[in-house]
């Protein structure tokens, strides 16, 4: 069985025989897997590109933006599948051949690209987070992905990034009654530690934390980013609106307000134990990942999220 190279940006077969053929290490997995990579590194590219043109009023509008974004994605899946990207598919792919053979054992569901990416910068959505994970930013290493619960060096920027928002999240904690931790864990997993959040066409942060939508009701400033959504279990990429702030403060007290606000989150208020925190963000529909409790838990009460409190 062999995996397409012209793939289709709206054909999901394709990524689910990756999956197929990576649990048994093929190399034809790994080699459909690179290229993979490659085109999503090449879409941030020519967004960057798109972003720095200047932009024509009477064609700038959110479906405008939104079509130049699938056809950004199907370039990039074409020249990838072509042979004429930038070269980083073959090392992706010799990369994550040594991972098989060095670690046979990694979990099925840990993203392959975690060494390769390390310390780049990601916009929410941007592509370089699998298909079948919500968080913007792939993990930095397997320990993380599990919340830390093994053993290794804690994520690049990982204690930084707690030290940043712990004061915001005591304030936050004190007005929903979740500890604190749980709300760091939160905004972990929705921005890769803090290195991955919503940002502005020029590259200002939005400091958005949580990554909360700009609905109609939104009167705030916003940006906009592709992510992907769940439906009927199946990833859909689209583009979204995000809420921007001024900072991480005005991020936590939204997010606050969100909770405290909000019917559906009423079980989540006061909550005391990881799981139940976790399990009631899904079930009151936060996020559409199937798996998105289990990820927030596996942080909760990973050693990552502890080594960096007690740091």
């Amino acid at each position: 069985m062999t995996v397409p190279v012209d793939a289709n940006i709206f054909d999901q077969r394709g990524l689910a025989d990756i999956k197929r053929l990576s649990k048994s290490n093929d190399p034809q997995a790994l080699k459909s897997a690179a290229r993979q990579f490659e085109a999503m590194f090449l879409q941030m590219v020519l967004k960057s590109m798109r972003d720095a043109t200047p932009k024509d009023e009477l064609m700038d509008s959110d479906q405008t933006r939104m079509y130049e974004s699938l056809l950004d994605q199907q370039l990039a899946q074409v020249m990838s599948s072509k042979g004429n990207g930038t070269g980083l598919a073959a090392l992706i792919e010799k990369q994550l051949s040594r991972m098989t053979t060095l670690d046979p054992k990694a979990p099925e569901s840990a993203p392959l690209l975690n060494p390769i990416l390390k310390g780049i910068p990601l916009e929410k959505g941007s592509g370089a987070w699998p298909l079948d994970q919500t968080s913007p930013l792939a993990p930095t290493s397997l320990n993380d992905y599990n919340g830390g619960s093994g053993s290794g060096d804690l994520p690049a920027g990982a204690k930084e990034f707690v030290a940043r928002v712990w004061p915001h999240a005591q304030e936050a904690s004190r007005s929903t009654g979740i500890p604190a931790q749980f709300l760091v864990a939160h905004a972990a997993l929705e921005t890769g530690w803090g290195r991955a959040e919503p940002r502005h066409g020029d590259g200002r942060p939005s400091y958005n934390l949580f990554g909360v939508k700009a609905g109609r009701s939104w009167s705030g400033a916003a940006v906009e980013a592709a992510t992907t959504e769940y439906v009927d279990g199946q990833p859909q990429r689209q583009v979204d609106r995000f809420r921007a702030y001024n900072s991480y403060a005005e991020s936590f007290q939204d997010y606050a307000r969100l909770l405290a606000g909000n019917p559906r989150y009423a079980g989540v208020l006061g909550a005391r134990d990881g799981g139940t925190f976790a399990r009631g963000l899904q079930q009151a529909g936060y996020a559409t990942d199937p798996s998105y409790a289990a990820k927030l838990e596996r942080i909760i009460g990973g050693t990552t999220l502890r080594a960096s409190l007690q740091g």
